[in-house]
């Protein structure tokens, strides 16, 4: 009995043998737990690097597109740059230069506001260069191009670059005062006071001037200085006197009539001279030169005359100046700015645009040898009229006194010494 219960307790325990997997069952395989994906971050995906692009701000008479042949030279160059340079895409923009939106507007709107949407090159005239340049809207290019150093450059050119000892432009056009006669009339341009006076004929200019150019281009020519020691507004009267009297006996001889008192731009005085009102006047070189080949055929220009025959003239111009801060789009703007003004290329374009050159050696392609050596003779008597803040001082008392010179209203001496008066004494 009790070896029967002891054989019926153990079958009775649980059995601890581990389970194998027989050749019919497969052995079993954990199942795996599901992977989550992994994303790149923004910063790990690279892209292909697309084209650095340059932005080009041009007034509209400067505008590729305008359909006049100096505008399609002018397209070609900047094509010609983009197919140099595939890196580099060339985004042009015509903004016009004043008024709502103008170019000094926009600059000071885009550099308070999204300097990043500021142009990287930019063609401005001398007065606005100036202005954007003491607002600090324009990056000097000392450093940057030795372009400037080139020999060829004319004088004009290279005050036009410069304000107050630094580069802040390359120029790229000029434009300065000159005689424009007929030879019909008279044979021989005058060259100082006493030729002006021979002609006998009715000399157009706009005595009411309100920057009194012509006054201040005679007077400088005699001499006279327009700042101190000091850099402050001054006026010589004795060399001033000099200018006055001229006005005076000329009115007095009928070479100056009284409707010039009435004309302020100069667009009017070339209205009368055009209109057989006057067959001498003084003029711009591009009104000149715009006129056409039929009137240059029955019209001639020669160098703004001076007190004494030495040829002096006032001229400005245009120049590429650089608005972006980054320095890498600053080195590319000056590139192209150094390609707009090769000698080659502006030789061609000044001719059909009709402008002065600044280099001496794009005069080279100019194919009337009359027109090549009348800008050559201008370009090299040309001096930068003075800026804008001497102007704005010098001009107001400069044009008084040359009204009340030609009305006869008192001696040159005392009309010259009340205008320096009226210089320290607004």
């Amino acid at each position: 009995m009790l070896l029967l219960l002891l054989v019926a307790g153990c079958n009775a325990l649980p059995s601890f043998t581990e389970s194998r997997p027989t050749a019919t069952s497969p052995a079993r395989t954990p199942t795996p737990s599901p992977v989550q994906p992994v994303t790149a971050s923004p910063t790990q995906v690279e892209t292909p690097a697309g084209p650095t692009t340059v932005t080009v701000w041009l007034p509209p008479q400067f505008d590729p597109a305008n359909g006049s042949l100096s505008g399609k030279l002018l397209q070609e160059r900047l094509d010609e740059f983009s197919a140099r340079r595939p890196g580099i895409r060339l985004d042009v923009r015509i903004k016009s230069l004043e008024g709502n939106g103008g170019m000094l507007d926009a600059l000071s709107a885009a550099n308070a506001a999204a300097p990043r949407a500021l142009p990287d090159l930019i063609l401005l005239p001398r007065s606005l260069l100036e202005a954007a340049a003491l607002k600090g809207l324009l990056h000097p290019l000392d450093g940057l191009t030795s372009s400037l150093d080139d020999t060829d450059w004319y004088e004009y050119a290279r005050e036009l670059a410069s304000l107050q000892n630094s580069a802040f432009g390359i120029p790229f056009a000029g434009d300065a005062l000159l005689l424009s006669y007929r030879p019909s009339f008279i044979p021989a341009p005058p060259r100082d006071f006493s030729s002006v006076l021979q002609t006998q004929e009715t000399l157009s200019f706009p005595a009411a001037d309100p920057l009194s150019l012509l006054t201040l281009s005679l007077y400088q020519a005699a001499g006279g200085s327009v700042q101190d020691v000091l850099g402050r507004p001054t006026l010589d009267p004795d060399k001033l006197a000099q200018v006055l009297a001229f006005y005076q006996e000329a009115a007095a001889a009928g070479v100056i009539s009284d409707r010039t008192t009435q004309l302020e731009k100069d667009e009017q005085a070339w209205s009368d001279y055009l209109g057989g009102q006057s067959n001498i006047a003084v003029t711009w070189l591009t009104r000149f030169l715009s006129q056409g080949n039929d009137f240059q055929a029955q019209n001639s220009a020669a160098p703004l005359f001076s007190p004494d025959g030495k040829p002096y003239t006032l001229a400005t111009g245009w120049a590429w100046a650089l608005a972006s801060p980054q320095p890498e789009k600053q080195s590319l703007s000056v590139e192209l700015a150094e390609y707009l003004t090769k000698s080659d290329f502006l030789s061609e374009w000044t001719s059909a645009a009709g402008y002065l050159p600044p280099r001496s050696t794009a005069l080279s392609a100019w194919k009337n040898t009359d027109m090549q050596t009348l800008a050559n003779q201008v370009a090299l008597s040309s001096h930068l009229y003075p800026t804008t803040d001497l102007l704005s001082s010098l001009a107001p008392a400069l044009r008084h006194a040359t009204l009340q010179a030609i009305k006869g209203q008192g001696d040159p001496q005392t009309l010259a010494q009340q205008a320096v008066n009226r210089l320290l004494n607004p």
